[in-house]
């Protein structure tokens, strides 16, 4: 290794002393401005890098590679060596084949062992550090070793899959409960109508009747026992409509729940918006007479037993997925067996005069004016709804006839497509006068029976199912952004779209209501709640 100066002291040039690289480097210095300064600095980082070079060139030289004459064939050559990367060329290191062939003696091993089945006697370690001990006290071979991974991840995967069950379950249970302070609030609301004449006046007054019945206003049917959102699904109605006085409520509950529901109304009226409260014992026409498939249903052994009993028995937890369990354990909701879940089916008949309503689930709030409803074209059929087979959400929006119905059933295999696109209940349009046309309603209670004889085998329990095969032909897609659904068991859903939903339904297991709520979706909810009713209050509801 050589350094020259030139004698002009322009250049400096780095060179091999046995010739054989040929110049290493040279260094031109500026001929203006040159100062004994800066030659001084040259040479001092020239002597830190000089025995660098020096290093290098003797690395290759001694593998044989001194015919590299550039800093990037040197790159090449070193770089990978010096990084602890082979460049792939050359013999690899003993320790390098060591490793890989025990690395494939080791997968040889797994893959044997994962056919096989893990001894019942063997004794697992609880810990992955109590393994390790195990492993090393009592030299354990690889096999045996491979055995009790596998026992242990077996045993893991099991009590996952036993614990995400559990918790299934006992959310089923928390979701058909009725929360404490929900009851409380129902029994003091009927307590008040039985000693506060004020809770007891007419809903609504006698002059205002007549407006029950006039076709120019907006009807809302809502169906609930429940007399929280009940409130909700009013305040938030009546709040978003640029018109509330065109808006009546027909609100129809139990007889249990009349008293209290009609408190509720009557002490804290929504004008200039108009609320009927009806109990289904003060419909003349609903009778057991006239709806005798609800008899049967309500009082059929197994679908009480269906409702009532071990909702985990007869289920094989080895074969079946979370989310079908949780389908499967949704379908027991003892709404399903209740006269309000099916009272949809009978609105031509309990409101012969009306010619159009919207029918609203009691798990929804209105975000926007719905008066625009009243103006759209249902082409003649009965059911304007959403289609929730169409969507962004796959999750949600992505529902099927063979998502409803036992397609391996050869009534349903004969009559139904697979792939036709299911429809929501929550909000839907009726046009009355051109259902009063149809046999919907005998369509429905047809189904119903046929089901019952096929010990329930044809779908799940529930109105949806017998209604998609009812109001077939019947349906008119309406836009997805007036009904935004899932929010009550789609923990992802789009904050953004809610806002710009003009009704969102929290259909599923999570109300808004009940404490397994999904805490993001629940402020959509809660700011209808009145929290200064001392009702509310004194209840203290959702606290």
């Amino acid at each position: 290794m050589q350094l020259h100066f030139s004698p002009s002291m322009r250049s400096i040039t780095i060179s091999n002393s046995n010739g054989g690289l040929g110049d290493l480097m040279k260094i031109k210095v500026a001929s203006r401005q040159f100062s004994y300064r800066k030659l001084f600095h040259t040479i001092l980082f020239l002597a830190f890098l000089l025995p660098f070079i020096f290093i290098l060139t003797a690395l290759v030289t001694l593998e044989g590679v001194n015919k590299c004459s550039s800093f990037d064939c040197l790159g090449r050559r070193l770089g990978p060596k010096l990084l602890g990367r082979s460049d792939g060329s050359g013999p690899k290191p003993l320790h390098f084949l060591f490793q890989q062939k025990l690395v494939k003696d080791f997968v040889k091993i797994l893959n044997q062992v994962n056919s096989e089945e893990v001894p019942a006697g063997l004794k697992l370690p609880e810990s992955y550090s109590q393994l390790v001990s195990e492993v090393k006290n009592n030299k354990h071979s690889t096999k045996e070793f491979a055995l009790m991974l596998k026992g242990m991840m077996e045993r893991s995967e099991r009590e996952i899959r036993e614990s995400k069950f559990a918790e299934l379950t006992n959310k089923h249970f928390a979701a058909s409960a009725v929360p404490k302070g929900i009851h409380c609030l129902s029994l003091r609301l009927t307590d008040e109508y039985s000693t506060n004449a004020h809770a007891r006046k007419q809903l609504p007054s006698p002059e205002l009747l007549p407006l029950l019945s006039d076709n120019s206003l907006h009807h809302f049917v809502l169906s609930t026992d429940n007399i929280l959102a009940a409130s909700v699904v009013v305040s938030s109605g009546v709040q978003s409509s640029l018109k509330p006085e065109k808006i009546v409520f027909h609100v129809i509950t139990d007889k249990k729940t009349y008293a209290g529901m009609h408190s509720w109304f009557a002490l804290n009226p929504v004008s200039p918006a108009i609320v009927e409260v009806k109990g289904i014992h003060q419909f003349d026409w609903l009778t057991r007479e006239n709806v005798p498939v609800l008899e049967a249903v309500e009082s059929h052994y197994g679908i009480r037993k269906y409702y009532h009993g071990n909702h985990i028995a007869g289920a094989n937890l080895s074969d079946i997925s979370p989310r079908s369990f949780a389908s499967k354990l949704q379908a027991r909701s003892p709404k399903y067996i209740s006269l309000l879940n099916h009272i949809r089916v009978y609105l031509p008949e309990l409101f012969p005069n009306l010619d159009k309503v919207v029918f609203l689930d009691d798990d929804i709030v209105i975000q926007r004016d719905l008066s625009p409803l009243w103006d759209i074209d249902l082409n003649g059929k009965v059911n304007g709804a959403v289609e929730t087979c169409k969507g962004e959400d796959r999750w949600v929006m992505s529902k099927r006839f063979r998502n409803y119905f036992n397609f391996s059933h050869p009534l349903i295999a004969k009559n139904l497509n697979p792939d036709e696109c299911a429809w929501a209940y929550g909000m839907n349009i009726f046009d009355l006068r051109a259902w009063r046309k149809t046999s919907i309603r005998d369509s429905y209670h047809s189904w119903l029976k046929e089901n019952l004889k096929s010990n329930l085998t044809m779908w799940k329990l529930g109105t949806l199912p017998p209604s998609l095969i009812a109001f077939k032909g019947h349906v008119h897609p309406i836009d997805p952004s007036w009904h935004m659904l899932g929010l009550g068991y789609q923990n992802n859903t789009n904050v953004e779209n809610v806002k710009k939903a003009a009704v969102i339904h929290y259909n599923g297991q999570s109300k808004p209501w009940l404490e397994i709520g999904l805490e993001h979706l629940r402020p959509f909810w809660t700011k209808y709640v009145n929290n200064t009713n001392d009702f509310i209050r004194n209840c203290h509801i959702l606290e």
